[in-house]
């Protein structure tokens, strides 16, 4: 026993002495690789794409914006540098937008965050011509700027209130003057549309210049909710007091109040303001308003409150009279994101998707409502439209076409037939100029980082960043890849991805970490690069696993939709299966499988180790919804409608109710500052689990917010996963 004993220890310093010198070594894959940004490929933003069909614009070094040529890739001219503008005292800047007329340039800097995806500046104007910076207003930072057409007027909030600036006089209007702190919002958003539909802004001018058109929010009866700032250890997020400070800000949970919005058109001229009159009820979401190119027609989008039913609307901004133009319907939801991202207005016409065929695609309507016809048809989905052009008759748009983990840009020409922009097999994502004469592709696969090249008529114009400095590190045999594979499970075919260690041998057990999301429309099993803790873990000697189950994105509406008003059944279902296909290989050791989660994942971690042939022998929980109940309105209702309507519902999806059936080691941990899956969620199921006579572990980050990604809080957080894994799965 005594050799066998000092036997054991001596392999446990030579494979300890082997990792600490895979770790060090100049090919091996440390965490910090993994994580920190800088160890990311270099990428093309702090883009816009001109008016002209020859040049783009593009931030240098966040001092200077050039102008730069399609073809050759040459910097025709700096139309702005912070060096040798007139009146600058600012050396860097947060972004920029470009006037239509190209004369004027919109600056911003001091960005200071509001919710996770809006923000408040100093925004400053550029005239090109005379060289010359100006601050745009002088009584406080502004939000949404955005410039008339024209490039003469520039709209923007304050404390909730639009103001309209006119360049030429110098003059500063207040279009509204009712707005207030966690009440009355003009002219953006509350937090559950910026956090569900994307949209900060909805501001938006008229093409004549004369007509400002916007949303009124009014949020007073909405649910306010309170999170707690402590001193802290990060200037970001730290409290000037010792003692606990609070944030509050209005959250509407699912079967709640929501806001009540209204659309209003301000005429500039006589500055008077008027109510749209819209067929809509009070709990009727309004996501987007923008102008077609006649200024007599404002586009309403509307969704009722179970998100089952869209309408778009034409409405006069002067006489205030609305005609419905087309409606959409499904027997689940809409996926109104699709519905945002996609639609465009032309001068006759606009081209909108729907899932109505079972896959997304587009459809053209005249603007008086008509049908014109089917774009694409399939079986395969539209996952993006770029845009028209005019000229060769040819549409452009993102797709499957080869395959739900791909994605391809494509192009429907004149004779209907249909193109491959994008030659190679992977993620594929391209921002086209106005006209839809060039486009910048971004390329990459599984093994392949990020390569960006200048694309026209079909053809590569010439390469502009290919990372291949960072290709020749981290694409060497000492950085473990995505494998994809498929398998079986009943009649449901599913895609996955496993990462093995670079030194794997078939001989051998691992244990296997399942990483997934599993959230309605969500892809994680994707032909695209990415170096991030799995990468790491993988070269630690686990293998890392992760498979899209019903519910998921790519595969059309049938997939997508089973899941609907039972958020968690079929997900857990499918994760459980392919824990049971994993555990028939060979290298697998079925003993030591754990799962991970964050966010939609973290509840799906929850879930699975909860049902009564649970396999997993730990998992991690990070930043979970532990019951809708919980969560916001939009969210929780587009998959379950309200509690008062699907109690039954509600009750089976519900995390912490099945903390009976718990099995497995947990880690929970969140941000206790997320404003997005409240703390409360994880200190109930922690309670709860504590009221049933059940263990576990929890981490939490003090002011943090969803995504615990500043203050470098991702590497410790990082460290203590991989930690409790190694802890419980070795």
């Amino acid at each position: 026993m005594q050799i066998q004993f000092i036997m054991r220890k001596i392999r446990i310093i030579l494979s300890s002495i082997f990792v600490i010198s895979t770790i060090f070594s100049s090919s091996a894959l440390t965490l910090e690789d993994a994580v920190l940004s800088q160890k990311n490929p270099k990428q093309i933003d702090n883009v816009e794409m001109s008016y002209s069909a020859d040049y783009y614009y593009k931030m240098k070094d966040n001092s200077i914006i050039q102008k730069i040529s399609y073809k050759t890739g040459d910097v025709l001219s700096d139309v702005f540098d912070a060096s040798t503008a007139r009146n600058c005292n600012i050396k860097e800047w947060d972004g920029f937008t470009i006037s239509e007329d190209e004369t004027k340039i919109l600056l911003y800097t001091n960005k200071t965050d509001i919710y996770r995806h809006s923000f408040k500046a100093d925004y400053y104007v550029f005239e090109v011509k005379r060289n010359n910076l100006k601050p745009l207003s002088e009584n406080g930072m502004q939000e949404a700027a955005k410039f008339s057409p024209d490039g003469r007027m520039v709209a923007f909030v304050r404390d909730n209130n639009i103001y309209l600036k006119k360049l030429d006089y110098g003059t500063e209007v207040a279009v509204t003057t009712d707005g207030k702190k966690n009440s009355i919002i003009n002219g953006v958003t509350d937090w559950v549309y910026q956090e569900e539909f994307g949209t900060l802004s909805t501001m938006t001018f008229s093409p004549d210049n004369l007509v400002l058109s916007f949303l009124r929010s009014d949020e007073t009866k909405v649910n306010n909710y309170d999170i707690t700032l402590y001193q802290g250890a990060c200037s970001e997020k730290s409290s000037k007091s010792i003692l606990p400070t609070q944030f509050s800000y209005k959250y509407p949970l699912s079967g709640s109040k929501n806001s009540e919005v209204k659309v209003l058109s301000y005429d500039i001229e006589t500055r008077k303001t008027k109510e749209m009159s819209l067929a809509v009820d009070k709990e009727d979401y309004i996501p987007y308003i923008t102008f077609s190119n006649d200024s007599e027609k404002l586009m309403v989008m509307t969704l009722n409150r179970n998100q089952n039913k869209f309408n778009l609307f034409a409405v006069n901004p002067r006489s205030t009279v609305a005609k419905l133009l087309y409606t959409d319907v499904s027997k689940s939801w809409i996926n109104i994101d699709k519905i945002l991202s996609m639609t465009r207005f032309y001068n006759d016409s606009f081209i909108i998707p729907s899932e109505k065929s079972g896959h997304n695609h587009l459809y053209k309507y005249s603007l008086s409502g008509a049908l014109i016809g089917q774009i694409t048809q399939g079986d395969w989905e539209v996952t993006d439209f770029y845009g028209f052009n005019e000229k060769t008759k040819s549409y452009y748009f993102q797709s499957t076409i080869q395959g739900a983990i791909n994605r391809t840009i494509n192009c429907i020409d004149s004779k209907n037939k249909i193109l491959n922009l994008s030659q190679a097999e992977g993620w594929n994502k391209a921002m086209f100029n106005k006209d839809c004469s060039y486009f910048i592709l971004n390329y990459s696969s599984a093994t392949i980082p990020n390569q960006y090249t200048l694309w026209s008529n079909g053809k590569m114009v010439r390469k502009i960043e290919m990372n291949e400095d960072y290709s020749a590190i981290y694409t060497d045999k000492d950085v473990p890849h995505k494998e994809f594979f498929t398998f079986k499970s009943g009649a449901n075919v599913f895609n996955g991805y496993m990462i093995k260690p670079v030194n794997f041998e078939q001989s051998k057990k691992y244990p296997v970490i399942m990483n997934q999301y599993s959230g309605p429309s969500s892809q994680q099993v994707v032909n695209s690069w990415k170096i991030d803790w799995e990468q790491y873990a993988a070269s630690q000697g686990y293998i890392v696993v992760c498979v899209d189950g019903r519910g998921t994105g790519g595969r059309g509406t049938e997939w997508e939709s089973v899941v609907y008003m039972q958020l968690g059944k079929y997900e857990s279902i499918d994760q459980i299966a392919a824990t049971k296909y994993l555990s028939s290989i060979s290298y697998i050791d079925s003993s030591k499988i754990g799962i991970f989660g964050w966010s939609y994942g973290g509840y799906e971690t929850l879930m699975a180790m909860s049902q009564a042939d649970s396999p997993y022998t730990a998992g991690v929980a990070v930043a979970p919804v532990t019951d809708w109940r919980y969560y916001d309105s939009i969210y929780s209702e587009r998959y379950m409608r309200t509690p008062q309507e699907n109690e039954a519902g509600y009750n089976n999806s519900s995390a912490i109710r099945l903390i009976p059936n718990h099995k497995g080691e947990l880690l929970i941990i969140s941000g206790t500052a997320d404003d997005n899956v409240h703390l409360s969620n994880t200190l109930d199921y922690v309670a709860s689990m504590t009221a049933n006579n059940k263990l576990c572990d929890m981490m939490l980050y003090p002011n943090m917010n969803h995504s615990i990604n500043f203050c470098e809080a991702r590497l410790p957080l990082y460290r203590k996963i991989l930690k409790f894994y190694d802890s419980k799965l070795k």
